[in-house]
């Protein structure tokens, strides 16, 4: 992979919420690719976060697509008007839908690009039946459910395994790492076969956010 085939994805989750909408321009005008937009909601992880009306207050000030995480159960209720605020990608957790093939077809019909995520212990046999009809992979790298948590080693070789799945399916599927990347571990990620880089406090408690992008982005080229 080049270089341009990287993207590096903000988590707002980090971000001083009291100013979102200077938050949100300031990382797109620093380098980042697009804004990752964590929803949980206090039952299938235990932290309560954001929804719809802020996902829709934000998508005028940013022309970068929007990467909506849900970590909501049930699932099928809100993707629709995640659709209807703006979401580019809308990802989800197999273990909170029902019907997994189902709620990936009306994040499809709704205009949106579907992903699938893996929790750390979660089986990549969830993706056996899948793969052919999503956009996205994502890996969590810590446990969901709270930001600032340290990557978890054994994350490496999944994202190894699954890039190769992404590989043998010839299809275009963009294979992401959300939970405690920064800028002394990306490379690595990076070298594991990841190409789409969440990364919250690394960024957003950063001083400068256009520095510590750059240098993010330095890592994987020199991997």
């Amino acid at each position: 992979m080049t270089t341009r085939n990287f993207r590096i994805a903000p988590s707002i989750l980090s971000a001083d919420f009291a100013r979102l909408g200077e938050e949100v321009k300031a990382v797109v005008a620093a380098g980042s690719d697009w804004i990752h937009f964590d929803v949980m909601d206090n039952h299938y992880v235990p932290n309560l976060t954001i929804g719809p009306l802020v996902c829709e207050a934000i998508r005028p000030h940013v022309d970068v697509p929007i990467d909506v995480h849900l970590m909501v159960k049930p699932v099928d209720r809100i993707v629709p008007d995640f659709a209807k605020a703006g979401a580019t990608f809308i990802t989800f957790h197999p273990e909170a839908s029902e019907h997994v093939d189902r709620t990936i077809g009306l994040i499809r019909e709704n205009g949106c690009c579907p992903g699938l995520v893996l929790n750390p212990a979660s089986p990549l046999s969830w993706l056996d039946h899948v793969l052919d009809k999503i956009d996205m992979v994502l890996l969590m790298s810590v446990n969901p459910g709270f930001g600032g948590q340290s990557f978890i080693p054994s994350a490496l070789p999944k994202i190894a395994r699954v890039r190769e799945l992404i590989d043998r399916s010839g299809r275009e599927i963009r294979l992401e790492v959300d939970g405690g990347v920064k800028v002394d571990n990306i490379a690595a990620v990076a070298a594991a076969g990841a190409d789409t880089f969440v990364a919250g406090s690394a960024i957003f408690g950063a001083k400068d956010y256009r520095a510590t992008i750059a240098a993010m982005r330095a890592q994987i080229a020199a991997r």
